[in-house]
């Protein structure tokens, strides 16, 4: 009773807004109004194998499966949403998306069979700078929605990358190339691995994260899963 009394005054003089339209959230709602809950874009990828976060890798690195939960829209409402995740400090966000995306992927057999998540990692400089993972923290919702475990600490980004943000698709691989190494590799040779991102566009970086785990990890197979894909 007196969480909800506080959560209430909070909303009363500082009103918690969505995360999509920017609409003042009643205290029933969380991170996104119900309009905006109701409207998300969803793609469905996860339903059919040949989706196109699926052929954005085919031909470049032998994955099972990809999927994104949203499309992304510049200017749109998942933008928004991003924007809030990476920058306005709201990774709870990102857990909150995991959790929704996470409960559909469960009752698919192809996706459930998945043994553990891992994301995507930043370098430890700009994790200082942002203070969090967004892409650690949509794991965290998927790992708590599917009861799958979360392995945070075996992919690594060996050295920082300038951001991939209008750069081509040629030069967004030169950027990301080889920048990954796997630690503990043999906790990870023979199993089916959930690898997670927040928004792909041209494939680059989960490309170089897949390809890393191929080469060190004996055996596994590697199913992608992000939170929007960029159309």
């Amino acid at each position: 009773m007196f969480k909800q009394l506080a959560h209430d005054l909070l909303n009363l003089f500082y009103p918690l807004s969505c995360t999509a339209c920017g609409k003042a959230l009643n205290g029933q709602e969380k991170f996104l109004c119900f309009h905006c809950n109701f409207s998300l874009p969803k793609t469905d990828f996860h339903t059919y194998l040949q989706n196109p976060t699926y052929q954005i890798f085919y031909g470049r690195v032998p994955i099972k499966n990809a999927a994104s939960f949203l499309y992304f829209a510049k200017d749109g409402m998942v933008q928004n949403m991003m924007h809030h995740l990476k920058y306005k400090n709201q990774k709870e966000l990102g857990a909150y998306l995991g959790k929704m995306y996470g409960k559909i992927l469960k009752e698919q057999t192809e996706w459930n069979q998945s043994e553990l998540i891992i994301p995507v990692p930043l370098h430890k400089s700009k994790l200082r700078k942002r203070g969090y993972n967004q892409s650690e923290s949509f794991a965290i919702g998927l790992s708590m929605a599917m009861d799958k475990p979360l392995f945070k600490h075996h992919l690594i980004r060996r050295r920082a990358s300038e951001t991939q943000t209008k750069k081509s698709r040629i030069a967004r691989w030169e950027n990301v190339a080889d920048i990954f190494e796997i630690h503990l590799s043999e906790q990870l040779a023979g199993k089916k691995i959930l690898l997670v991102d927040d928004v792909v566009t041209t494939g680059a970086t989960l490309e170089s994260c897949a390809q890393a785990l191929l080469n060190s990890c004996k055996g596994i197979e590697i199913n992608i899963a992000t939170i929007a894909f960029a159309t």
